[in-house]
């Protein structure tokens, strides 16, 4: 189960407006026309559901070799099933080719990917050793996989209870100089699409920020690949934040029911423990996504739709719980699985 993703998921969304149209300020509507998920949700989707798939985390060979491949299966998947999501040239071959091999890349599409890795490794040594296995898959060139590195190291860190002066000291003394301030390079930064010119410049917007949105409006003010420096800077505010409510459902919202389906499954939605307890009543109204969070409030009158063969309420009435049913073996007929909901 992987309890993130939704910080670079909202990030990509917020910023993915901004990329043909550089935006320097931070004074911007965060959803409007023109958000939407890009190649940035769908291989940091992929990468969810490849470690969700390998299993128990470890540094062995064995496990991240199965992380490799997993990976690559995933990110195959789900980038043919999304061809339109905005890949770059040689990322897009790849996708495509019948021998998928490493193209020696060291563009930031290493770096946005990796939330999960961060979020499910039990060690800064297994977080670093994860993000090489899913990363060299294509980007096997040492600056690519020093930004992915870097950017699942600093999500590890914050989200393991590290201060933002630790952060700042690990990348400085792994990886990249941060003696600056997003003021001072801000008029002069220019679309830069490979890890040196993206991730040093995330981590600086995470650090001046004090939480999410504000992490995330720092990124995109920089005018540059806007939808990718949100995606990185959000990943790391989320492990060290949070990600607010109303931005997370803002940017669930967004995606469609087979990247939801990932997303669900990565998170672990059909057992997770800390999920808040409702009220349903009956009600009938047209199918809509379920969204069921711990962390995303569902309004008193929405209608949710318990997906078929999949979700199910263990009490009438009231939600004691979550689990799962083998299709054609729920508790009532799917088709009438409509449900308002109201919170206790």
């Amino acid at each position: 189960m992987i309890a993130a993703m939704i910080g670079a998921i909202a990030g990509d969304i917020i910023g993915s407006r901004f990329e043909s149209e550089p935006c320097k300020t931070v004074d911007f509507e965060l959803f409007a026309d023109g958000c939407r998920p890009t190649d940035d949700t769908v291989m940091t989707l992929a990468v969810g559901e490849a470690v969700t798939d390998t299993g128990k985390p470890s540094e062995a060979p064995e496990y991240l070799a199965a992380l490799s491949e997993n990976a690559v299966r995933s990110m195959r998947r789900l980038g043919r099933l999304y061809p339109e999501a905005g890949y770059g040239g040689s990322f897009a071959f790849w996708l495509s080719s019948p021998r998928p091999r490493p193209y020696h890349s060291f563009g930031n599409g290493a770096a946005m990917r990796v939330s999960a890795v961060g979020e499910a490794a039990a060690s800064l040594s297994e977080a670093r050793a994860m993000s090489d296995a899913v990363t060299a898959v294509t980007h096997d060139h040492p600056e690519g996989l020093l930004g992915a590195r870097t950017v699942a190291s600093c999500i590890y860190l914050a989200r393991s209870g590290a201060s933002k002066s630790e952060i700042r000291d690990f990348v400085e003394r792994t990886a990249y100089p941060l003696g600056f301030t997003l003021d001072s390079v801000r008029p002069g930064y220019v679309f830069d699409v490979t890890c040196r010119g993206s991730v040093p410049y995330a981590v600086r917007a995470f650090l001046e920020a004090s939480d999410y949105e504000e992490t995330v409006r720092l990124a995109v003010s920089l005018g540059g690949d806007s939808d990718t420096l949100a995606a990185i800077a959000g990943s790391i505010a989320e492990a060290y934040y949070g990600v607010p409510d109303g931005i997370a459902l803002a940017a669930l919202e967004r995606l469609d029911a087979g990247l939801i389906s990932v997303y669900r499954r990565s998170v672990g939605c059909s057992s997770k423990p800390d999920c808040r307890e409702w009220y349903l009543v009956s009600a009938d109204g047209s199918p809509e996504p379920l969204y069921y969070f711990s962390r995303i409030p569902v309004a008193a009158g929405d209608r949710v739709l318990v997906p078929y063969g999949i979700y199910g309420v263990e009490k009438a009435g009231r939600v004691i719980g979550i689990k799962t049913f083998p299709r054609g073996e729920e508790p009532v007929d799917p088709a009438k699985m409509k449900y308002v909901i109201a919170k206790i």
